[in-house]
């Protein structure tokens, strides 16, 4: 009976031993170069995300390629052969992309299963511009030798990201706004923020002839960026000064410096409003900043004059 136990014994190893390829994984390595996913066709392939994407799929192949996405993970299964095809995964939450490039061909004979594939973050850009984030592996250049340690994560979080939060987000913004999809830089801890309809901003700009409608608004930790469309209503030129503006601002940034007269091309732009603590339908009348910007405002001719009291009023001293 002993001479079976070690054929046996080999026989386990050898099931063992082959164990791990069935469940190898490839790992791509997401720098900003489209990954290659081959596919094959009636075979379901597997990438392993761990994060909440969109899937865009081409419409000419939308009726070759099923896609399903589930827990952080994306299935595709070809049902006929598919040409040399890009699709895109978009991160819900940040907007940032990631590109694959797929094609799908007929499995020759003895050819293993495709391995799953796992998608990982090469040198994405950090919180600090010019720098590289520490949640991608890379190094980032020490600190001089006098600077002080932060005590707290959070004088940690705040001492090493040089650009402010409002600029970031009104980048971000206008990024998202005017520039084509695929060049949004990603910024990690941008969420994208509800944004109420039917927000009543006729109290924003009452100065101004403009027609407001809110368009979006994002947030990154206790601030918020809210785009909103204005548009000239008047038959002349109107010069944009944010310092017209009436609620409690942490910065306000126009996309143009001015507006055409109505009905013209340049007769719409885009106002980004960054608030603090709370997003814009909680920052408009009768909040006001604490520092009155209007005070910067240059004066009409003739408002000194108008403003000087008579020689006969009785209040002139």
């Amino acid at each position: 009976m002993k001479r079976f136990v070690l054929p046996l014994a080999l026989g386990a190893c050898v099931l063992w031993g082959g164990a791990p390829s069935a469940h190898a994984l490839q790992i791509l390595r997401w720098e900003r170069l489209p990954l290659a996913v081959p596919l094959r066709i009636g075979e379901e392939r597997v990438l392993f995300i761990d994060r909440n994407v969109r899937v865009g799929v081409p419409a000419e192949i939308a009726d070759r390629l099923r896609v399903q996405s589930a827990g952080g993970a994306i299935y595709l299964k070809a049902s006929e052969a598919i040409e040399p095809t890009r699709l895109q995964l978009q991160d819900a939450d940040s907007g940032a992309l990631i590109l694959l490039d797929i094609a799908a061909e007929p499995a020759k004979d003895g050819q293993a299963p495709l391995e799953p594939v796992r998608i990982v973050e090469g040198e994405a850009p950090g919180p600090r511009y010019g720098a590289r984030d520490r949640a991608s592996g890379a190094a980032e250049t020490e600190p001089p030798a006098d600077a002080t340690a932060p005590s707290t994560p959070e004088a940690a979080s705040t001492a090493r990201r040089e650009t402010p939060i409002a600029v970031v987000l009104t980048r971000y913004a206008a990024q998202n706004l005017y520039a084509p999809l695929r060049t949004v830089e990603p910024v990690r801890g941008v969420t994208q923020a509800t944004l109420r309809r039917g927000l009543d901003l006729d109290t924003l700009a009452p100065s101004l002839p403009v027609r407001v409608q809110p368009l979006a608004a994002w947030r990154m930790e206790d601030q918020w960026v809210t785009a909103v469309r204005l548009t000239n209503t008047s038959p002349r030129w109107v010069d944009l000064d944010p310092r017209t503006l009436l609620g409690d601002f942490v910065a306000a940034t126009f996309q143009h410096p001015g507006l055409g007269p109505a009905g013209d091309p340049t007769d719409t732009t885009v106002l980004y409003l960054v608030t603090r603590g709370r997003g814009l339908a909680n920052a408009l009348l009768p909040r006001i900043s604490r520092i009155d910007p209007a005070q910067n405002l240059p004066r009409a001719p003739g408002s000194e004059a108008d403003a000087a009291p008579s020689p006969g009023d009785p209040h002139a001293k």
